[in-house]
């Protein structure tokens, strides 16, 4: 039985996608070796600091002269070994997810992490989303975890949905959005931010985290004869809902909480399906004040969260030129 060329092309892209997690698969697992090996002679050298500062010279001289082919024994490199032992202390230090990551991972980690908690959380957001190393950097630049874990966060989401949805939906929020992408010239309209942010949707996809797809831009909503638009339409895959999103180029005010209500009850009525859960409203302001926004809240039956975002441009040409596309993001997405 002939294959016509369609099928080939398709299996042959299956076959593809097979080979490159295979290879992937095989690098992550020698690097976790590799890894796990620095972490323990990390811990013989904590062992005897005690020998002075020349002990990290002498070990480096005399382990490149045993083994003359092998690299990676540099005395900077023993020092990054002794410190990644020191900061994981513990036995178990093989399922953590810092054990799973590349050399330069950790190095980075040390440098820029001194704190456990974020340390810990860094590498495994790392991990679980792939992220390369100047991605991690670029995160860790943009205080990822201030603003998704130990930020103040308002929503309704505890009293308007269910656990642990609520608990996730919390999770999945930040404040601020840093949108150092959108490119500013004089104070900007919500339709000109709006249109910046869809004409650079991986970039926008990448900080909004990881789970959600794009939907649609100004979506069109037909209530009773009248046409309704909301700025933008998203679906989680994680929550398995749909999400409002509402760009304000002003600071937040109680009628925003209304208004993005109507579009999550619409959106609910025409769009959910039985199995989708319930339809989630997020509101980005320039500004928020929290007790207005919270007391706004509290007379809302639908979930909403309001967080501030930022245009700031900071971000190095080098680094942008590393971040995924639209389509990277959607593959991976899709694989998750």
């Amino acid at each position: 039985m002939l294959m016509d060329s369609a099928e080939y092309l398709a299996v042959l892209a299956q076959v593809k996608t097979e080979v490159g997690d295979t290879r992937r698969e095989v690098i992550w697992a020698a690097n976790a070796r590799l890894v796990i090996g620095y972490w323990r002679v990390g811990s013989i050298i904590n062992a005897h600091k005690v020998w002075g500062s020349k002990f990290t010279q002498n070990l480096s001289r005399d382990i490149r002269l045993a083994f003359p082919g092998v690299t990676g024994y540099s005395p900077r490199n023993l020092l990054y070994m002794a410190q990644l032992a020191a900061a994981y202390p513990d036995v178990d230090f093989a399922q953590r997810p810092a054990a799973q990551l590349p050399w330069r991972h950790n190095m980075a980690l040390l440098d820029k992490v001194p704190d456990p908690a974020e340390r810990d959380w860094y590498a495994a957001a790392a991990l679980e989303h792939g992220w390369s190393r100047d991605i991690m950097l670029l995160q860790i630049k943009s205080k990822l975890y201030q603003r998704q874990v130990t930020a103040t966060k308002t929503t309704n989401f505890e009293t308007r949905l269910p656990p642990p949805t609520s608990d996730m939906a919390v999770q999945m929020l930040k404040d601020p959005y840093i949108f150092d992408f959108v490119e500013t010239v004089g104070v900007l309209k919500e339709r000109e931010l709006e249109n910046e942010m869809v004409a650079h949707v991986g970039r926008l996809l990448l900080e909004l985290g990881a789970g959600f797809a794009f939907v649609g831009q100004q979506y069109h909503i037909e209530v009773e004869g009248h046409d309704f638009y909301a700025d933008l339409l998203f679906y989680h895959l994680k929550l398995r809902c749909f999400m409002v999103v509402e760009l304000k180029a002003t600071d937040f005010k109680p009628e925003y909480a209304g208004q993005i209500s109507f579009y999550v009850t619409a959106v609910d009525e025409m769009l959910r399906h039985e199995t989708d859960g319930p339809t989630i409203g997020l509101l980005l302001c320039q500004g928020k004040t929290g007790l207005v926004a919270d007391y706004a809240l509290r007379g809302v039956e639908k979930p909403i969260g309001v967080s501030e975002y930022r245009l700031v441009r900071d971000l190095p040409a080098d680094l942008a030129e590393l971040l995924p596309s639209a389509a990277d993001i959607a593959s991976r997405i899709s694989r998750g």
